[in-house]
Parts: C-alpha cells; structure tokens; sequence
C-alpha cells in the first residue's frame, strides 16, 4: 500500500515562494510516475505537474508553467513542487498523487492516479 503525506503548505504572500513536498512510503514507489493537483471549494481537482519515475520529464497546467517546478529525490522517496511568483489564484489545496500502473506520465486525469495524500493547504495573501 502506497502511502503519500504532503507537508510544507502554509501562508505565502503575491510573488512569493513556498515548496510542499510529499513524503511517499510504500512498495516500488521509486517506479510510480507521480504528480500534484489542487483544487478549491465547489471546483474539480485539477492537474498542477506531474514527474516520470526518472525524474527527468516534467509536465505542467499552463497557469503555472514557468513559475512552478516539480522534483523528486529518490534517495529520501520525496516529491517537491517548488512554487515561485505566487498569485492569489494559486491558493488551493494541494494534493501529492501517485500512479501505481506507470513508470511514465499518463495524463492528467485524477482517475489515472491510485493513491493520494491528505492535502497541504496553500493561502496567498499579503
């Protein structure tokens, strides 16, 4: 069973940074491609990034390409979403995800994605 715990949300102001990082636990969680979403009250979870189980394909929302950058370090099986030029519309929680059937990035769909942490959330506000 793959378990994700995200940490590292918190209060950020406008063109700020903040970087949650999800802690994953679990069998061949190194081989899972994995990815982050968000999602506000009354809206769909939406994809953020993703990372192959390499570490070197990346994909992103357009809203924040360029600003946010996904990562994984494989000796400590974390995930990071390093969040730069924060804007009040990137407020939401944010949820770690991990697909279990793909070493690849497959989408991004929430169906596509097994498991989920608890979500960290993230406030922009001066």
């Amino acid at each position: 069973q793959v378990q994700l715990v995200e940490t590292g949300g918190g209060l950020g102001q406008p063109g700020g940074s903040l970087r949650p990082a999800c802690a994953a636990s679990g069998p061949s969680v190194s081989s899972n491609a994995m990815a982050w979403f968000r999602q506000v009250p009354g809206k769909d979870r939406l994809f953020v990034a993703g990372i192959d189980s390499t570490g070197t394909a990346t994909y992103y929302l357009g809203a924040v390409e360029g600003r946010f950058m996904i990562s994984r370090d494989h000796a400590n099986n974390t995930v990071y979403l390093q969040m730069n030029d924060l804007k009040p519309e990137d407020a939401a929680v944010y949820y770690c995800a991990a697909d279990t059937s793909h070493s690849y990035y497959s989408g991004s769909s929430p169906s596509i994605y097994a498991y989920w942490g608890q979500g960290t959330q993230v406030t922009v506000s001066s």
